[in-house]
Parts: C-alpha cells; structure tokens; sequence
C-alpha cells in the first residue's frame, strides 16, 4: 500500500522528535584526549606526521574534480539543483586543507577546522537528498542554510563546552551521523529521483563506514601492514572514495534520464 504524503510527513517528524529526545538522554560526551594520539607520527621532509599530513591530497583531489564536472558537465535541469553539491564539492576541498592543518598539529583548536569543512559537506548532501526526493525550493533556501548554521553551532558548542571543562559532542555527533540514518529512510519514503541514483549511495555510504573502522584501528591496521601505513592515512583515502561515489551517483544518475529520454 502507498504511503500518503501526509504519513510520510509525520514518519519523518516522528523519527526526528524521537531522535532530540534520545539525544537529550545522552550524557555530554567530550573530546577523548587519545583521539589525537596517532599510530604513525612519522615526519619526512621536515613535515610532521607526513602520511596523515599528505594522504589529504585525496581530498582536494576529488573536491576538484568534483566541482570542475559539478558546474561544466551539464548533469542538471536547472541550476538551482547543483547548487547544493558545488557546496559539497567546495567543502570537500577545504576538508583537505582543514585535515593536513589539524594532523600538522593535532589539538582540539585545529580539530575544529578539520571538522568545520566535514560539517558542510553532510549537510549539503543531506540538503542535496531531501531537494531531490521532497522538495527542491524548501530544501536549497530554507533547509540548506539551517542545516549548515547548525552544523556550525554544534562545533562552536563544542569548544565552548571543551574551554569550560565540560566537552559535549553529541550535537556535532548528529550532524555527522543524522544523515547516515535519516537519507535511507528518505530514499525508502520518497523513491522517485532525479540526481540522487540509490546504489552509489550505498556504496558511499559503505565506504565510509569502511572509513570510520580504518580510523577506529588505527594502530591495528598499523601494525598488521607491517608499519608501512596506518589505519588513519588509509581512512582518509576511504572517506575520499566515499565522496568520489556521490559524484559518480550524479553522473549516473544523468545518464539514466538520459537512457529514459531516447529509449
């Protein structure tokens, strides 16, 4: 039985409210100070910890290309559609800046630029789904901007809890993980698209799950590859190919109405 849209509105409310009043149980969860305690802290070429440093390129690398195919490729109907993705691809770019300057000198003050750049980036692509699937107008001019003032303010929270003694991550933590939990059910609820083909995602979402285990066993990884290269440097190639599937879902997706325009 089709779902009506009025039920799919209040499935998504509810799955919302649900999600701030479980967040609301959570104790504050501050900044590990192990997290800045990497596996491989090599220097060469007087750069310190040089693979976390350099493995970075991947970013910028992807991020350009991105954009580049983004803003001439021709992938969209309408300009406004793209709109949302030159932010993702323009975040991804600064993740590269903004990682190689946190793993130059891992401390939270240079973890918030690390992370500021990442925020963007779900935030847009969140925005970019719910414009595909729901609605283009509410997604890009109003849903856009919140979502990334919130993103935001969660990592200005966060330091401002961090200088008080009492760091609280559970807001930048729903703006990381918020997307990963409510796009499948936006994809289930709203199957029609136009930009946003389903299995890249998959595959995006996959290989950043991928990511966040590389980064979890840092050192395991490490060790196990015989102390060539760690579980981080290769979380930052993994992440990199995440992005590289949103592009492809684009590109793909534009050849499928294309298939469908001249059958």
């Amino acid at each position: 039985m089709e779902i009506s849209n009025l039920n799919k509105l209040i499935i998504l409310i509810v799955f919302f409210v649900l999600l701030f009043l479980v967040l609301l149980y959570v104790p504050p969860i501050p900044q590990w100070e192990s997290y800045h305690d990497f596996a491989d802290t090599r220097p060469w070429l007087e750069i310190p910890n040089f693979a976390n440093v350099t493995s970075n390129v991947a970013f910028f690398a992807v991020g350009c290309l991105g954009l580049v195919k983004i803003i001439r490729g021709g992938y969209f109907d309408n300009s406004l559609d793209r709109f949302p993705y030159i932010v993702f691809f323009v975040s991804i770019i600064f993740v590269g800046f903004g990682s190689s300057y946190y793993h130059w000198t891992p401390a939270n003050a240079s973890l918030f630029w690390d992370r500021l750049p990442i925020t963007t980036a779900f935030m847009s692509f969140f925005a970019a789904v719910i414009s595909d699937r729901i609605n283009r107008n509410i997604a890009i001019y109003f849903l856009l901007p919140i979502l990334i003032i919130a993103g935001l303010y969660s990592l200005i929270y966060w330091q401002q809890t961090e200088a008080s003694g009492l760091g609280d991550l559970r807001f930048y933590g729903i703006v990381q993980f918020l997307p990963l939990i409510a796009i499948p059910l936006i994809i289930w609820l709203y199957p029609s698209y136009r930009y946003t083909l389903t299995p890249p995602i998959w595959w995006a979402f996959m290989w950043y799950a991928c990511a966040k285990l590389l980064e979890h066993f840092d050192g395991e990884v490490f060790n196990l590859l015989g102390r060539f290269v760690s579980g981080h440097t290769l979380k930052h190639f993994a992440a990199a190919v995440a992005t590289l599937y949103i592009l492809k879902m684009v590109t793909l997706s534009n050849s499928k109405r294309e298939t469908y325009k001249y059958p």
